[in-house]
C-alpha cells in the first residue's frame, strides 16, 4: 500500500462548479481549493478568508499532534466537496461541533458548528495559503510554554 498519490499538490477539478456569486462590484468572488494528504478528499470554498486564527484547545492539539491548528473561515454554503473520496468522515468533538477528516489518510480538513453559517478549514489544507496569517490565538493559555507566536496585523480597509 503506497502513501503517495498522483493527486497530491494538484487538487482535482470540481465535479460540478459552484454557482456564480457576484459582489457589489460585479467581480467574481474568489475561489479557493484545498485537499487532504492523499488527495481523495478535496474541497472548494468561495469568498474572502475570514477569522484566520490559531487554536490550542485540547481537542486541536490532540487531533493534530501539534501545539496549534490554523483555522480560516469561509461561508458554509460555498463549501463543495470535489474529490473522488466525496464528503469527509465526521467526528463530533463537542456536542455542537463536527470536524471532517479524510477517511483514507486521516487529514483533518474542516470544522462546522451547529447553526453556524461559516465553515472553518484548516489553513494548511488550502492550496493557496496567501492572506491567511493568523490574527488571533484562541485557547492561548493552553499553548505549550515554548511556543512563541507573532500574529499578523489586521488589514483595515479604507
Amino acid at each position: 500500500m503506497s502513501n503517495t498519490s498522483p493527486h497530491l499538490g494538484t487538487p482535482p477539478v470540481p465535479a460540478r462548479p459552484l454557482p456564480a456569486t457576484r459582489a457589489a462590484s460585479d467581480a467574481p468572488a474568489p475561489v479557493r481549493t484545498g485537499h487532504c494528504q492523499c488527495g481523495r478528499t478535496s474541497y472548494q470554498v468561495t469568498g474572502a478568508p475570514g477569522d484566520p486564527h490559531l487554536c490550542s484547545c485540547v481537542h486541536e492539539t490532540r487531533i493534530s499532534g501539534g501545539p496549534a491548528v490554523l483555522w480560516v473561515g469561509f461561508p458554509l454554503d460555498s463549501l463543495t466537496w470535489t474529490g473522488p473520496g466525496g464528503e469527509p468522515k465526521w467526528y463530533a468533538t463537542y456536542p455542537t461541533l463536527r470536524r471532517g477528516f479524510c477517511p483514507d489518510c486521516g487529514t483533518h480538513l474542516v470544522s462546522v458548528a451547529d447553526g453556524s453559517s461559516t465553515v472553518m478549514v484548516t489553513g494548511f489544507s488550502l492550496t493557496d495559503q496567501s492572506g491567511i496569517e493568523p490574527l488571533g490565538h484562541s485557547h492561548r493559555e493552553n499553548a505549550v510554554p515554548w511556543m512563541h507566536i507573532t500574529l499578523g496585523r489586521a488589514v483595515r480597509s479604507s
